[in-house]
């Protein structure tokens, strides 16, 4: 690091679970993202400023006068805009050494593998079950750490899948794909935007902790959130023998 970086990071640095070592951990590290919207925002703003060395922004929508109760990355002056672009122009602003690289487009298949594969960590920020799931598979056949969140209404979760870990599940394993679950969108049901902005800087913190390799992370756990009482609730999730996906 050079005297620059040991001053804007300094506050990490004097972490006993970072220190140096740890933070330039997160400077060689490479994040994800997929989705960048309510909560994209708040991952995007704490990895950049923290100094993940490269974040791949992916999302294939733009701006929408609507998504600025919550979509912190997103200025009104950028309504009609890709909001990867948007998104990286805000996080230059933020910490102009970080390399953000802005992705207009839906990923799947091989496209979706290959950005997978050349990730420390995958942060999942989408807002639908088959982006989920589309993601966890590359997640798993690549052995790369995926940290998911999910809010709508009131009701948040977050949970980080890491199968390179033999007693870790896969996202498949809580919500098994060939069950049926209701898909709910913000755009109908509404969603409480600071809530988005608690499970999103939950999502980054669990990131960074994988980035840098310290603490415990939530593998195994899925933490829910009720934001009306403000009240939360941890399960333990096992791996599924039989999983469709990660199962032996």
């Amino acid at each position: 690091m050079n005297d620059n970086q040991l001053l804007r990071y300094s506050r990490h640095i004097l972490l006993d679970e970072i220190g140096i070592e740890g933070q330039e951990k997160i400077l060689a590290g490479h994040a994800l993202v997929i989705g960048a919207g309510g909560l994209g925002s708040p991952v995007a703003f704490y990895l950049a400023s923290a100094g993940m060395g490269k974040i791949t922004l992916v999302d294939n929508d733009t701006v929408d006068l609507t998504n600025l109760q919550r979509q912190i990355l997103h200025t009104t002056e950028r309504v009609g805009q890709p909001k990867a672009e948007s998104g990286k122009a805000t996080l230059a602003r933020i910490n102009p050494e970080v390399e953000v690289v802005a992705l207009k487009e839906r990923l799947e298949g091989e496209r979706l593998s290959e950005l997978v594969s050349q990730a420390s960590v995958v942060l999942d920020c989408s807002d639908n079950f088959a982006t989920r799931h589309a993601v966890n598979r590359a997640c798993v056949e690549h052995k790369v750490p995926l940290v998911s969140g999910a809010a709508i209404r009131m009701d948040g979760q977050i949970s980080v899948f890491d199968t390179r870990h033999e007693m870790s599940p896969c996202y498949a394993c809580l919500f098994p794909p060939e069950q049926q679950f209701e898909e709910v969108l913000c755009s109908t049901m509404g969603v409480f935007a600071p809530l988005v902005g608690i499970i999103g800087t939950m999502q980054a913190a669990e990131a960074l902790k994988l980035v840098a390799g310290i603490g415990e992370s939530l593998a195994g756990r899925l933490l829910l959130l009720d934001a009306r009482n403000m009240e939360w609730t941890s399960i333990r999730v096992a791996r599924n023998a039989g999983c469709s996906v990660c199962g032996s």
